[in-house]
């Protein structure tokens, strides 16, 4: 067992005292003394902002007036794009340059796919191209899930001049053709 501990009183401070007092205290250090530069401030709000963009840029929001024409067919063209424009893309003027197809992807697969498709489209300047999103034919009440989606997703890309439904012999009402910015 060890002892308990007395306090100290003023002889032991005396004591201490009388065995240091031959001793010479160091040098001060020959060094600078460099301050730190403060960190940067974290920009809290644009960040909250950023965060706020990205969430919105990723909603399944549709404008009511997102240009469907009547029935199930996919239409939609970005204001100032002459109605030409979305004539020749249904008549099959440009050549569809390559093709992605969705069909078995979840909404949330199939976003990220779109999204780095269309990427992909923009580093090697394609201009038009078709994205199968199925007839719905396997989905809960035969409905197409990914259509409406995907129309959403791609009216709110800047890249996207048109697209519309590809022709019946392109897969119908099961695919769409989408004319991307020059």
């Amino acid at each position: 067992m060890s002892k308990p501990r007395s306090k100290p009183d003023a002889s032991d401070d005396v004591g201490f005292q009388a065995l240091v007092s031959d001793v010479t205290p160091l040098r001060a250090p020959n060094r600078a003394q460099l301050e730190r530069p403060r960190p940067r401030p974290i920009p809290e709000q644009r960040l909250r902002d950023e965060r706020e963009a990205l969430q919105e840029s990723l909603s399944d929001w549709t404008p009511w007036d997102a240009g469907f024409e009547t029935g199930e067919e996919l239409v939609y063209a970005r204001p100032g794009v002459p109605a030409q424009t979305l004539r020749r893309l249904r008549r099959g003027h440009w050549a569809v340059q390559q093709v992605l197809d969705l069909h078995g992807c979840t909404a949330a697969e199939a976003r990220a796919l779109v999204v780095e498709f269309l990427a992909h489209c923009k580093r090697t300047q394609l201009r038009c191209v078709r994205i199968i999103h199925g007839k719905g034919l396997r989905s809960p009440n035969r409905e197409p899930v990914l259509k409406r989606k995907l129309a959403g997703w791609l009216m709110q890309r800047d890249e996207i001049v048109a697209f519309c439904q590809a022709r019946r012999t392109e897969g119908g009402g099961g695919a769409v053709v989408v004319l991307l910015k020059p």
